[in-house]
């Protein structure tokens, strides 16, 4: 029997929340009063809301009946103990810290493990990893394989490259990087997965190095899911056992569990070392709570206590890739250039081949950002040169990213087919009116992370003879 193209959901809807879309003029005064970051936007004012996939999961019934049973104690509560067992389980590693959310773990982490003018090699740092590393002095250094270039559908885009690896620490020596960070999915590069096969040469480089190896492991289970699909040998292995195969390869793991932790809140770091535990720890009781709770409520624990099983769950993740698949093939048939293959959690769109005419300098990325909230209501992010551009920390050079990306990140459980049906339809309207999109410049910006709280406005004739 030939495969459904659109997938099935594997749940019936219990709960509804209404949206509400707004009319053209009405959105143009809402994002102009924004100053056209869509950050800014309030949720009631956007339709179908596919900014991020990081704590705007749907819960289950078993999720929400745990909810009920948090045991609120300070020290000690049961509930930690459910949340520890869980995570010990999946991630095999001795010790366990809750977090309020991921960038709270590589807060702790860098504060910690860190030194000033020191490396931190990752296959490729998302936002806040790579500002969390700027803000304690470190260096981000980026080693995404040579794949991640080709505009052919190839598998494990999301590895790093392990001849850039052993090179970058012949050349600058094992005692001047702190730790090497494998982020699955690589969420940069169009949350393409890792395959167990690089995960386990680079652990082997860094043991052989004594380099500490950390996960940044937010979509951890997408990411098994593809080695399950993709790589020869695991076809029969269960999402459970192959996940505890890859955690069993690394020093420690840091986890924004707002993603496939399928909650709404949270995040965790675990570790083998008991001096780094201690350390991170002593950290924690001054900035963010009880090594017990670590800014979260018990009934938060127990969400993700259950949740981090559920999404272990092979019917769910087949039926969460093939969404987003299914989305990028929508894309795709309205005229839009994508990476390919799509990733687990959303469907970047190469808004630099779409708008050629838009130099990075002009922000192509968030010129279709803010196209598809005037047009259709819909609320996606940039992933390029607003978000990853600005002033190199080490030569002070303008820099901008290697491609102009706009994510559509879909939320777990929550969007029909037929919203993405919708989005499909207006963006081939506006694929057809694209060469007429203009860029935009920023009038306000912060140091780190600016995307999050700039300030823009459309280029003017001008602006566009200066950039071009």
């Amino acid at each position: 029997m030939k495969d459904l193209r659109q997938p099935t959901e594997p749940f019936r809807i219990k709960s509804v929340e209404p949206i509400k879309l707004l009319s053209r003029v009405e959105r143009e005064e809402k994002i102009k009063a924004a100053k056209y970051n869509v950050f800014k936007l309030d949720a009631q004012d956007v339709y179908i809301d596919l900014l991020t996939d990081s704590g705007t999961n749907a819960m289950s019934n078993r999720q929400w009946a745990a909810l009920m049973m948090g045991d609120e104690s300070y020290a000690g509560a049961i509930s930690f103990r459910h949340f520890e067992k869980t995570v010990k389980e999946i991630f095999q590693k001795k010790y366990v810290v809750p977090c309020h959310q991921g960038r709270s773990a590589e807060n702790l982490i860098f504060s910690t493990l860190l030194k000033k003018g020191h490396y931190v090699v990752n296959n490729t740092h998302f936002d806040t990893t790579r500002g969390n590393t700027l803000h304690k002095g470190g260096i981000p250094i980026d080693l995404p394989c040579p794949e991640v270039d080709s505009l052919d559908p190839l598998l494990f885009k999301g590895n790093m490259d392990t001849m850039r690896l052993e090179d970058f620490i012949v050349k600058h020596g094992a005692d001047k990087i702190d730790m090497v960070i494998m982020t699955v999915t690589n969420n940069s590069v169009g949350g393409q997965p890792v395959s167990m096969k690089n995960i386990k040469e680079v652990s082997s480089i860094c043991k052989k190095r004594k380099i500490l190896f950390f996960f940044d492991c937010a979509r951890f289970a997408e990411n098994c899911y593809f080695i399950k699909k993709d790589e020869p040998g695991y076809e029969n292995k269960s999402i459970e056992e192959i996940a505890q195969e890859m955690f069993a390869t690394c020093d420690g793991v840091m986890m924004s569990s707002k993603k496939d932790g399928l909650a709404n809140i949270g995040g965790l770091i675990a570790v083998n070392d008991e001096e780094i535990y201690r350390q991170i720890t002593e950290l924690m009781i001054l900035i963010e709570g009880f090594p017990t709770y670590g800014g979260l409520a018990g009934r938060d624990l127990e969400v993700l206590s259950v949740g981090l099983k559920e999404v272990l769950d092979y019917s769910y993740l087949r039926y969460r890739v093939e969404q987003v698949r299914y989305l990028g093939e929508k894309l795709k048939e309205a005229g839009m250039p994508i990476v390919e293959p799509t990733g687990g959690h959303a469907v970047f769109i190469d808004a630099g081949r779409l708008l050629p005419h838009i130099s990075p300098e002009g922000f192509p990325g968030q010129a279709l950002t803010i196209a598809f909230y005037l047009e259709a209501g819909v609320r996606v992010v940039e992933i390029g040169s607003l978000m990853f551009g600005g002033i190199d920390p080490v030569t002070g050079e303008k820099v901008n990213a290697k491609k102009e990306l706009v994510r559509m990140a879909l939320p777990r459980r929550v969007y029909t087919n037929s919203h993405l049906d919708y989005i499909a339809e207006w963006a081939s309207k506006i694929v057809a009116d694209k060469d007429s999109l203009r860029g935009y410049k920023i009038t306000h910006q912060s140091t780190f992370l600016r995307h999050f709280t700039c300030e823009l406005e459309e280029m003017n004739t001008e602006d566009i003879k200066i950039n071009s």
